[in-house]
């Protein structure tokens, strides 16, 4: 029994003081697609979902889109330096590697390491972005233990339009972006929409003294991506499209003090076809052919031997059908994963799997209630998993509803885990989830609150052990050994008092390695964030606040990373025919505080741009 679960009522008291409180409170028309597969109103989505809206993106005056991700409920991240630097998010206390991430519906991410490279993904290309919090390995495979977060690229509509924006701040960043974009009318319409950015930074000193790689150069970076989505009506029913991102991210880091240019460059690619149809009236099907593209490359010092070069792709073929019986929806999925590695080092990284799967799921209203239940089973060279899901919710009232839901999930052992020479083990399996769940929110369309708390138990993670239990290997190795239980409340609400929308976040919780007894590794057991905006005409003013708890920056405990508490100013102001500026703060108190041990976060920063845009 946790310190969670034996405190009901200062939980209780907690909820009624942040009835105030939420992430944001999304329209009451947002309609979202990850939490089910299919497009469905937020009313009746039954998972715990934020989305981010593209107001939302365009006023954070974020640097990257792991700033952006930090902002929101049941995120921490960690990062070794600024906007250019490798990063890991964790949501609900999962690990990074235990988290899908989709871009318009491909999945991105490194099969070496089992997590997106977040640094390379470009802010400056997103339109909005849906996070599914819970496991969704019934709905979307292997790795789906703390949830999903999908990226969408900006989409054509209406008549045509440009938008535009450039931007400066501290260390000499820069920024701008352009899309066009728009669509035809008619009975076969076509529409489209074309992005390009770029994005150029001196940086700061990723490492601080103390870090055997500490180097007081500036690390700077230089990332630029375009994208591009086109659909086609063929006919009434009939719709034919392709998309594609590809961003190109450089950046220096510090490797001690040697002169050379030590760099890495990162590539993201993502392109997809697809064809959607409706044979039968109350049949949508979709059929998608997708690639995505991780490409790394690293140079380390001056000699041969400090280069290295990683590659991974990913090829899919989904083939999705919605059977709309009434109001129900039961759906019937296969899909087929292909992974590819290809390196300038270890022979034995060098190959291929392939993942087989099939799914069913079933969504229903009936009155006041709504249910889903999803079924799954992967096929890999890791084994066969049966995953599953049940969720239910009931409206107490028009403004109340009571959700519950119980999930099982697992994480596919990476190419590291099973095929690294001295480290990977052919014989690891997938690592375990079951989570439960339960939760209550209030929408009067004026205040929101929602509370929920979780309770994820998992089994058979990958740790790294030492000794090797394994003949043949040295050192330490990756080994099917640790439980570990995610488990807490998350608190959140929106109102509007005297015209300041007050928005918050609470997140209480308790990721623990329970093989060890210790707390997991940077990740707080309280996070949280508060914004107020005020407007007056065409300027509108905000102020945040972003706090956490202590961390732990080894798995021992025994390097501890203080909390810390940000506050960020930002104002926007509308002028006629199109035009805003931006002008954003933050840290404004310029707070010393650690992510990674010896590695800097961004100090206080300002940035202001000019956006164009009609529509």
């Amino acid at each position: 029994m946790t310190l969670l679960i034996s405190r009901p009522a200062a939980l209780t008291s907690l909820a009624l003081a942040m009835a105030a409180c939420h992430a944001h409170a999304e329209p009451a028309d947002t309609v979202v697609v990850t939490a089910t597969r299919t497009p469905q109103p937020l009313a009746n989505v039954i998972s715990d979902t934020v989305t981010i809206n593209p107001e939302q993106i365009a006023q954070s005056g974020a640097g990257s889109i792991v700033d952006l991700l930090q902002r929101q409920r049941g995120i921490e991240i960690a990062r070794n330096g600024g906007a250019g630097t490798a990063s890991s998010v964790y949501l609900r206390g999962a690990n990074s590697n235990q988290n899908i991430v989709l871009v318009d519906g491909v999945r991105i991410g490194s099969s070496t390491t089992g997590a997106a490279n977040w640094s390379a993904i470009p802010l400056t290309a997103i339109d909005h972005i849906e996070i599914v919090y819970g496991p969704l390995s019934s709905l979307y495979g292997a790795d789906a233990i703390g949830g999903v977060i999908q990226i969408f690229t900006k989409k054509g509509q209406g008549a045509p339009a440009v938008t535009a924006f450039a931007g400066y701040g501290s260390d000499n960043t820069r920024e701008a972006d352009a899309t066009l974009s728009g669509a035809t009318g008619g009975e076969h319409s076509f529409s489209y929409a074309i992005s390009a950015a770029k994005e150029k930074s001196d940086g700061y000193s990723a490492t601080r003294p103390g870090a055997s790689s500490f180097n007081p150069d500036d690390d700077g970076y230089d990332r630029e991506n375009v994208s591009g989505q086109f659909g086609f009506q063929i006919a009434p029913g009939f719709e034919a499209g392709a998309l594609f991102l590809h961003s190109k991210l450089e950046s220096q880091y510090d490797n001690g003090a040697s002169a050379y240019d030590v760099r890495s460059k990162a590539e993201l690619q993502t392109a997809a076809i697809y064809g959607k149809a409706k044979f039968v009236s109350n049949v949508d099907t979709l059929l998608q052919i997708s690639q995505s593209e991780d490409k790394g490359q690293n140079w380390g010092g001056p000699a041969a031997s400090d280069y290295s070069r990683i590659d991974t792709k990913q090829t899919d073929i989904t083939l999705q059908n919605d059977i709309r019986i009434g109001e129900d929806i039961v759906q019937v999925l296969y899909d087929h994963r292909k992974e590819e590695v290809s390196t300038n080092g270890a022979d034995a990284m060098n190959r291929e799997r392939t993942t087989n799967s099939w799914a069913a799921s079933y969504n229903a209203r009936r009155g006041a209630s709504l249910l889903n239940a999803s079924i799954r089973r992967d096929n890999a060279v890791y084994g066969s998993k049966n995953t599953g899901s049940i969720g239910y919710g009931y409206d107490i009232t028009p403004q109340l509803r009571a959700t519950t839901s119980y999930g099982t999930s697992f994480r596919a052992p990476t190419y590291n885990e099973l095929y690294y020479p001295g480290y990977g083990n052919p014989a690891n399996k997938p690592e375990e989830g079951k989570n439960a769940e339960i939760g209550l929110r209030w929408d009067d369309g004026v205040n929101t609150l929602s509370a929920s708390y979780y309770h994820n138990k998992l089994t058979d993670m990958l740790v790294n052990t030492k000794p090797c239990p394994y003949a043949g290997y040295k050192g330490g190795c990756a080994y099917n050994v640790n439980k570990a239980l995610l488990e807490g409340v998350t608190i959140a609400g929106a109102t509007k008092l005297a015209g300041i929308n007050l928005t918050a976040s609470l997140d209480l919780q308790d990721p623990k390695d329970e093989t060890t007894g210790k707390r997991l590794q940077r990740r707080a057991k309280k996070h949280g964030n508060v914004t107020a905006d005020y407007s007056i005409g065409a300027l509108k003013t905000g102020v945040e606040l972003e706090f956490s708890g202590d961390r732990f920056d080894d798995a021992p405990n025994q390097n501890r990373l203080g909390g810390y508490g940000l506050v960020n100013l930002y104002a926007t102001y509308a002028f006629n025919q199109g035009w805003s500026a931006l002008v954003r703060w933050n840290n404004i108190g310029d707070k010393q505080y650690d992510l990674a041990r010896y590695y800097a976060p961004p100090g206080s920063k300002v940035f202001a741009g000019i956006r164009y845009g009609y529509k």
